[in-house]
């Protein structure tokens, strides 16, 4: 719809039928289709069943009075615009209606030029309103890039890498926290790929029995162990010029992740209770949430492995680090889930978004999505307000107590800093010197400085 065709419908509520007579002559010019009420109970029926976006209302409203009826409206759609009228007796009723979420007062007798000021206010922040919309609209279409959705620079970042490396990998290593989308990143890479026609088979390795881990991943013979009924193929078989996508990599026991280095080596794999080796062509991409290299040097994960799965590694960033993405997944999840749900969802509230805005998202992408579709469910209007969503997101997390800090001399946060830079940049300490601004050689003088203290402080 073009935004300067719209016209809202708006709910006038007024016994006085001079009042409503008033209302409709000062907003005939307007861009508003009036429907009217002389009592609480009309207006409520009005309002199922034309669903205004404006409602002007009368406080002294017959069966209850103008607060009473903004509850009972904004319950139902927090969307709404809601204008309370009141004599000037009830100044401080009005003010209690703008903190309880009223969009407008105004006094009696009525001033049809503050009216129409008023109602052209609403109006115009539609139409707004309705651009937005459609500019978030053609946004998601841009920002969209085989499923995934992102227009941060370190989502830019990823698709770009992704481009460049889906017609050309043979082993791509992706990483990244739970729920950030490692699935979608190898889909996009077969999806971009030479052999996106041949199968994209997945194993979530994590799920795998340790002792049927071989059998699953490599197949095996009839009659090599107990149940072995009839031949069956692995799952490299079975993609046999496609894609291996071999999620939580990180969770292979030790034996497993040999007999994978030998397939990343030779092409081929070897069925259980067969000494037949089968050749292969598969393009294999491993995703983890875990530390590999940590775990390299814990004795966990095969050095040569780590190192034959690595040599093109794409990082997912977490959602904490991409909050500019958030508007258009919070967009993308209601549209998705509105549909699936059959119901009028079309946005969030303000308040809603600044808490979504506020939460750290440890869960992710997928922690998003659930809450999306949760308050989806939950939503009894046509937009999520703050009641919608799940419990543990309504209320603000509380902050530190000033007693509780740590109180630390300023020597001691720059070097917590440097660890925590140098952790990050993984002890690349030029890279740590240049997102801190020093020289290389101050880096130096601090690690050695504070290796002194420490010495000096063991010796004591």
């Amino acid at each position: 719809m073009d935004p300067e065709s719209i016209r809202l419908s708006t709910l006038v509520v007024d016994e006085a039928p001079e009042s409503l007579q008033f209302i409709s002559d000062a907003l005939a010019s307007e861009r508003v289709q009036l429907f009217f009420a002389s009592s609480s109970e009309e207006a409520l029926r009005q309002f199922e069943r034309e669903k205004p976006r404006i409602v002007l209302a009368d406080f002294a409203t017959r069966g209850m009075n103008g607060l009473e009826l903004m509850d009972r409206v904004l319950a139902s759609d927090p969307g709404t615009e809601f204008v309370l009228m009141a004599g000037a007796e009830h100044s401080e009723t009005a003010l209690d209606a703008i903190r309880l979420g009223a969009s407008n007062c105004l006094y009696k007798p009525l001033d049809a030029a503050n009216l129409r000021l008023c109602v052209h206010a609403l109006v115009e922040q539609a139409i707004e309103r309705a651009k937005s919309f459609r500019i978030e609209q053609e946004l998601l279409r841009t920002f969209q890039f085989e499923g995934m959705i992102g227009r941060s620079p370190l989502m830019l970042e990823v698709f770009s890498k992704i481009r460049r490396i889906a017609p050309h990998f043979r082993t791509v290593l992706v990483t990244g926290a739970t729920g950030t989308g490692k699935e979608l990143v190898a889909r996009s890479l077969h999806g971009l790929s030479p052999v996106r026609s041949a199968p994209f088979a997945v194993c979530n390795c994590s799920a795998l029995v340790e002792t049927l881990v071989e059998s699953e991943l490599f197949g095996y013979v009839k009659g090599a162990f107990t149940g072995a009924t009839r031949n069956k193929q692995g799952i490299f078989e079975y993609a046999n010029g496609g894609v291996v996508f071999l999620d939580e990599v990180g969770e292979l026991p030790l034996p497993a992740q040999a007999k994978l280095l030998r397939v990343l080596q030779n092409q081929e794999v070897q069925r259980v209770g067969s000494p037949v080796p089968h050749q292969v062509d598969v393009r294999i991409i491993a995703a983890t949430h875990r530390d590999l290299r940590e775990m390299v040097a814990e004795g966990r994960f095969r050095e040569d492995l780590f190192y034959r799965l690595s040599v093109v590694e794409v990082t997912v960033p977490p959602l904490a680090q991409r909050k500019e993405d958030l508007p258009l997944l919070l967009r993308h999840f209601i549209e998705v889930y509105s549909t699936l749900f059959k119901k009028e969802v079309s946005g969030m509230t303000r308040r809603a978004q600044l808490r979504l805005l506020a939460h750290s998202w440890p869960g992710n992408v997928r922690e998003l999505e659930n809450v999306i579709s949760s308050s989806c469910i939950m939503a009894a209007g046509t937009v999520i307000d703050l009641p919608d969503l799940p419990e543990t997101l309504r209320t603000a997390p509380p902050s530190p107590e000033p007693e509780s800090e740590e109180l630390l001399t300023l020597e001691e946060l720059q070097h917590r800093h440097l660890v925590r830079v140098l952790n990050r940049v993984r002890g690349n300490k030029a890279q740590a010197a240049e997102i801190l601004g020093v020289g290389r050689n101050t880096i130096y003088q601090m690690l050695s400085r504070w290796r002194i203290q420490a010495d000096s402080r063991s010796e004591q």
